[in-house]
């Protein structure tokens, strides 16, 4: 099947081949009948049961009969109506059974490309791909595919968007990935137990049914209150366990890759430029043994964790990666003693420094956390007083982020925050200016290809 390209797209082809998803798509697409009854069940379940009484077997054997080949056939239409085309300037994607939906993605807003696998296509040996595209803040996707074919044609759309010739853009491959960090599952396992979070939601789920059941002796009560509790403890423990395995960073020209899952797959990447902040998180009991984890902000990305737990020399060459040229600064000044009286013993957990590329505060005592913001990142400085604060001498100033995200110093002295808030206007209209784009040059997504050193000739731009 082919489709006419857009008209007034320079250099569009004048045909385009339309391409399918994998034929295993209709069984993903066939949930869709029966997830509209499961919630019809679920708003209304005195009701629900009530029906189920009445229902003989003839009559339950002629509703199954009825379902089963109407989600067949509605999940064999969707994926029959479904189909996407590669041109020289975007990805369209036409969708719809009754009311058509045609996607134009423009290949050079596309930032990256994932690549995921649940458990049930890993076994069926399918794909999904999702899509960052700038201006979006939600994914657009591709599912299911081949995972041959998944990562053909992420290598190929990627290749596209760096600026290589559609005829010879299916040649290039994949971008080299060099490796920078591996977890080892004993480390993220240890990491978990010393966690105070885990131990938080299991001691309530083990403490709190319990006092419930004496005060109510209601089951209903005990299990509403136990059931969200134990998941809580479940994915706060085991859940990250699984979802955090086998973690592995990598480099490559497209930006930072991230492969990691037990039994969902997950192959994602950090777009050049688009990290926004990063924060370094020390959990109390992870300082004995010198271990972070590395948080990100990424703007129109759901990509938040970048390290589950590294020792600190480690997570630090990998924050490098994704800020080039910004040292994490290690001695940070904190507030006046007199912020003591606006917020008793917990000021001491407060820091500030400010270098000549990254905005940094810190905040927390038990859980200590370092927020890291590019200057050329800052979309608005503030500076704020309370009451308590005006009178003992005081503000904070807050940064805020493309990624809706706030950073704030605690408890300068008034005098110092105003004169921060100047600088740091001009620090921030500085580095937009300096700043490099974020894109990645399309030679350096060749397979070879010596990365070049920061700044020096046929460095790669980031967008």
């Amino acid at each position: 099947m082919s489709l006419g390209a857009s008209e007034g797209i320079p250099g569009a082809a004048s045909e385009v081949t339309e391409q399918r998803l994998h034929p295993v798509t209709p069984l993903r697409r066939a949930w869709a009948p029966v997830a509209v009854i499961i919630g019809w069940a679920l708003h209304d379940p005195s009701g629900t049961q009530r029906q189920l009484s009445r229902l003989t077997t003839d009559s339950l054997l002629i509703g199954l009969a009825v379902l089963v080949p109407a989600a067949a056939l509605y999940g064999f239409l969707t994926w029959w109506f479904t189909h996407f085309a590669v041109t020289d300037a975007e990805l369209r994607v036409r969708t719809g059974l009754v009311f058509r939906r045609t996607a134009h993605i423009r290949l050079e807003r596309i930032q990256a490309i994932d690549v995921t696998q649940p458990l049930l296509a890993r076994i069926a040996g399918v794909a999904k791909l999702k899509l960052d595209v700038v201006g979006t803040d939600s994914k657009d996707e591709l599912a299911y595919l081949g995972e041959a074919h998944a990562r053909a044609l992420r290598a190929e759309l990627l290749a596209r968007a760096a600026g290589f010739a559609p005829e010879t853009a299916h040649e290039v491959g994949e971008a080299p990935v060099r490796r920078l960090l591996h977890v080892p599952a004993g480390m993220l396992a240890v990491s978990l137990v010393l966690t105070g979070a885990t131990w938080g939601t299991l001691a309530a789920a083990v403490v709190v049914p319990p006092v419930l059941w004496f005060a109510t002796h209601s089951v209903w009560t005990v299990l509403a209150t136990a059931l969200p509790l134990l998941g809580a403890a479940g994915a706060s423990s085991v859940g990250r366990f699984v979802g955090e395995y086998d973690w592995t960073v990598g480099e490559s020209p497209d930006g930072l890759r991230i492969d990691h899952g037990l039994l969902d797959r997950a192959h994602e990447t950090v777009p050049p430029g688009r990290v926004q902040s990063v924060r370094i998180v020390e959990p109390l009991l992870w300082r004995r043994r010198g271990w972070v984890r590395v948080e990100l902000d990424v703007a129109g990305s759901s990509n938040s964790v970048l390290v589950p737990v590294a020792p600190r020399a480690v997570a630090e060459s990998v924050i490098e990666q994704v800020l080039p040229g910004v040292t994490v600064p290690h001695a940070l000044d904190r507030p006046p003693r007199r912020a003591g009286w606006c917020m008793p013993f917990w000021w001491r957990g407060y820091g500030l420094a400010v270098t000549d590329s990254v905005f940094v505060a810190r905040h927390g005592l038990l859980r200590r956390r370092v927020s890291l913001v590019p200057h050329a990142k800052v979309q608005s400085v503030r500076l704020t007083q309370g009451p308590w604060e005006r009178y003992k001498g005081l503000a904070d100033v807050r940064v805020d982020t493309g990624a809706n995200k706030t950073v704030t110093a605690r408890l300068r002295d008034a005098d110092e925050a105003a004169l921060l808030l100047a600088a740091q206007a001009d620090r921030s209209r500085t580095g937009r200016r300096e700043a490099r784009p974020d894109r990645w040059m399309a030679e350096n997504r060749r397979p070879g290809a010596r990365k070049p050193e920061p700044g020096g000739p046929g460095a790669p731009v980031n967008v």
